[in-house]
């Protein structure tokens, strides 16, 4: 990598938008007769057999260093653990919903930054991110109503992502994509299987050729879906491509109502819409300060320093 390329990042992300929905509706047709662990072990199992092969042939192999494995293993745990909340999320929510819930995470990401970090936040912004989590209440409003405090669980799926979306910046530059998802899938896998075998899959005793099919669409989406969001980080910076990341949502709505005819009543439609609205002013606002030229320092300002 010599450069960024927001063009192609941007049409990547696209294809993660895409993909993602498609993904998360599998599991949820899988989701009412497996238990989340066992969907976990066939996202992360697939993703090992296919992807390990290839990342053995690519020049650097499964070569890390001992940061990269560190963050590796770190990104590992936070894609395990967003996933498995999602996917229990699916369970009880509608589709739309769900996604649309997940994407309270940046406004979560400033107000935690600027109570604990000691960030800098204007009070356009701040009133922005009150704006959107009120958008996301509306959304969770309905659900909350219907099966109680599960309508909160994507907002843990949340913070997580946005964990998850600063490590892989972090370490998108220094690993190959398939060799960094291969990696994951296999540390995963180590983990996930024994878990199944030992806890027991909870599920039916012999595993239907429709629900065997289903299991591994579910691993093959689910790897091109990441890959295609590493592969965004790592030839466009995040605050290029997040703004895309909103596409996901009417996606989301359009493949829930062809697949399973749920559609968000009109309180949660116009939720949907302030969070839209209100993420992707925080991210031009965000845009826009950052290209704004510094303030002179003090001393290059005084007569003394010319």
């Amino acid at each position: 990598m010599t450069g960024d390329r927001p063009v192609l990042g941007i049409l990547l992300m696209l294809g993660f938008c895409v993909l993602a929905p498609l993904a998360d509706s599998v599991a949820k047709i899988l989701g009412a007769a497996w238990p989340v662990l066992t969907l976990l072990a066939a996202r992360f199992g697939v993703q090992a057999v296919v992807l390990l092969p290839l990342a053995l042939r690519t020049p650097g192999g499964l070569r890390l260093s001992p940061r990269g494995w560190r963050l590796t293993v770190v990104r590992t745990v936070i894609q395990v653990a967003g996933v498995a909340l999602f996917f229990q999320a699916l369970k009880v929510l509608p589709l739309a919903d769900a996604v649309a819930i997940a994407y309270v995470f940046p406004f979560l990401m400033l107000f935690l930054g600027k109570v604990f970090l000691g960030e800098e936040v204007g009070s356009r912004r701040l009133l922005a991110c009150a704006v959107g989590f009120a958008g996301t209440l509306l959304v969770v409003q309905p659900s909350f109503v219907e099966v109680g405090a599960a309508a909160f669980l994507p907002m843990g799926v949340a913070v997580i992502f946005a964990l998850f979306m600063l490590v892989t910046r972090q370490l998108s530059r220094e690993a190959d994509p398939i060799s960094l998802q291969a990696i994951t899938g296999g540390l995963a896998t180590l983990c996930l299987v024994p878990a199944v075998l030992i806890l027991g899959h909870g599920g039916p005793v012999e595993v239907p050729v429709r629900d065997l099919a289903l299991l591994v669409l579910l691993g093959l989406i689910g790897t091109g879906g990441h890959l295609l969001l590493t592969w965004s980080l790592r030839f466009a910076p995040a605050a290029t491509v997040a703004p895309m990341q909103y596409l996901e949502i009417p996606i989301a709505t359009f493949i829930g109502w062809m697949i399973f005819r749920d559609f968000p009543n009109g309180l949660a439609l116009a939720g949907i819409a302030v969070t839209m609205a209100a993420g992707l002013y925080i991210i031009a606002r965000e845009r826009r300060l950052s290209r704004r030229p510094a303030p002179p320092s003090p001393a290059a300002a005084s007569p003394a320093a010319e």
